[in-house]
């Protein structure tokens, strides 16, 4: 009695192992869990490559700026400014738009634009003819 009560507990254990087993099989391979599977598989990789790709950035950075230190100290730049020598130009631009203001063809920065109203156009324009904002000009 014993004997067969043991051996229906063993194969009935036997039986939910494998159907436990089996529908876990299954459910990997549905397309879900078999898609879900390769993105985890590629971030992983992504991740591997992003390291080595920020690795490789830094070895760039580092020797990049000790190639800058031996330039500049082979050219002299390192080396502190000569008082003989005049002081480094500015930018055209900017000069240009310094020479406008005082003469009030260029308003100030800062200060809100105002519209021509002479003009009959239906955007109005300011007194000068650039507007930086205006991406609607005629090329």
């Amino acid at each position: 009695m014993f004997r067969r009560t043991f051996w229906f507990t063993a194969g009935a254990a036997a039986g939910v192992w494998a159907t436990t087993k089996v529908n876990r099989k299954l459910r990997q391979l549905t397309p879900e869990s078999l898609a879900a599977q390769a993105a985890g598989k590629a971030l992983d990789a992504g991740a591997r490559v992003g390291l080595r790709v920020r690795e490789f950035a830094v070895d760039v950075r580092t020797g990049m700026v000790r190639r800058e230190s031996e330039l500049g100290a082979a050219l002299g730049l390192d080396a502190p400014a000569d008082p003989a020598l005049p002081a480094p130009r500015r930018r055209a631009a900017i000069e240009y738009a310094e020479r406008l203001r005082p003469s009030g063809r260029l308003p100030a920065a800062g200060t809100p634009r105002t519209g021509d109203t002479s003009r009959t156009d239906e955007h109005p324009r300011t007194a000068y003819s650039y507007d930086p904002y205006d991406r609607n000009e005629d090329h």
